[in-house]
């Protein structure tokens, strides 16, 4: 039985391979052979064309990335970065990190 494939991500080249998970192992791209992120299961690649997704994408990735959860997927991720801004302008103002922040469906 194979095992089941992931995400990794280069940020700088914007592509994204699916490659088993092997937590010892340091993946390489392809193209620049600089490290690639791990992104997790639940990652779907935005459009390379698409910079300001993929300056979203940066910012969600530094800060956790796609894991799933039990059952229900990665749950909420901000689309914009004015949806960025907005919830680490929110972590920063009430001490919630940053990481928790980015997942919330709704500010209060």
């Amino acid at each position: 039985m194979a095992h089941a494939k992931t995400s990794y991500v280069c940020l700088p080249c914007r592509a994204s391979y699916k490659q088993p998970y092997d937590r010892e192992r340091w993946r390489l791209c392809p193209r620049c052979a600089g490290p690639l992120i791990h992104a997790g299961s639940a990652f779907a690649a935005p459009r390379r064309r698409d910079t300001a997704a993929w300056r979203t994408l940066s910012v969600l990735l530094n800060a956790g990335g796609f894991h799933k959860s039990c059952c229900g997927g990665p749950g909420y991720r901000p689309r914009t970065l004015r949806e960025v801004r907005a919830r680490l302008k929110y972590a920063e103002r009430t001490g919630e990190p940053a990481s928790r922040a980015l997942v919330r469906y709704e500010l209060p």
